[in-house]
């Protein structure tokens, strides 16, 4: 399933969920582990100061990578750490090419501020740019971390960045004998009250329909336990609810490198799952017009 998994690290809780994740999905499919922290100096606060503290980022990035090396030792991980100088987000998404990494892991908060370089915008600017898969986790006591995983969820509206979501979805079933649940939600307060609103509505929930049946009889075909649901609702509020009450072990969601929302579940939306998800998220990036 995967070869090499690069995993963003800077010793906070976020982040040390998300690599002692990794290392449970590297040690089943017998993947190398890449640990990368990336000293932030491009910040005003230490490029102004100088040498002294762009050594100290550095020397704390060295104890950190060791402790993940030690944690790796004991799982018997094939296991890489790399300290590098830049801005955060680029410098994952650098990584990842150059290393040829085919996951992304990392941390990411749903609190309102910002702790260190691996929470809010970052994990989102990475999410939204990689072109590979990325594994975000949020640190949290509700957040459910369970491998491997026996239920997945794929929320869908039916566009070719969901297909490919579930796409990867169907394989990891199929790898762990887990069910899938497909799910659509029907967002009815985007149509607004009108005269057109039922029709539009009617028309809204034909095509939800359509889309978890296509996408049920997909992993169907492929001998996967799948259920199917279509809600009406507010997209990230019923995606959190039923990952909640169904106890999903990971979310599985597409998106796309443009800065514009496409259709119903790219862009704010995604990244709005990624702040409130019960359970990590696997977003997996589709094919951009142009591409």
């Amino acid at each position: 399933m995967y070869d090499r998994i690069l995993v963003a690290v800077d010793g906070s809780e976020p982040a040390n969920a998300a690599f002692d994740h990794a290392l449970d999905v590297a040690a089943d499919c017998d993947a190398e582990v890449r640990a990368l922290y990336v000293a932030d100096t491009n910040r005003d606060s230490v490029t102004t100061v100088g040498t002294n503290v762009r050594d100290a980022l550095e020397a704390e990035g060295e104890d950190v990578i060791e402790g993940a090396r030690e944690r790796a030792a004991v799982r018997d991980v094939d296991f890489e750490g790399e300290v590098v100088q830049g801005e955060p987000g680029e410098s994952i998404l650098e990584a990842a090419d150059v290393r040829d990494a085919d996951l992304v892991a990392m941390g990411t908060s749903g609190k309102g501020g910002i702790r260190r370089f691996l929470l809010g915008s970052v994990a989102e600017h990475v999410v939204r740019r990689a072109e590979v898969p990325v594994l975000t986790v949020r640190a949290d006591e509700e957040v459910r971390v369970e491998y491997p995983y026996d239920s997945i969820l794929v929320p869908t509206d039916g566009s070719e960045h969901a297909s490919r979501a579930m796409e990867r979805a169907v394989d990891l079933a199929r790898r762990h004998d887990a069910t899938l649940h497909v799910l659509s939600v029907v967002d009815v307060m985007a149509v607004g009250v009108d005269v057109r609103a039922d029709l539009m509505i009617d028309q809204l929930e034909e095509r939800a329909h359509e889309a978890v049946e296509d996408a049920g009889a997909e992993a169907g075909e492929a001998g996967v336990d799948v259920v199917t649901d279509t809600i009406v609702g507010s997209i990230p509020r019923e995606i959190r609810s039923y990952a909640e009450d169904e106890e999903i072990d990971l979310l599985a969601m597409g998106t796309h490198g443009r800065r514009g929302v496409d259709r119903v579940l790219l862009g704010s939306v995604t990244e709005r799952v990624l702040r409130t998800a019960p359970a990590p998220v696997l977003t997996v990036r589709g094919r951009d017009e142009g591409e």
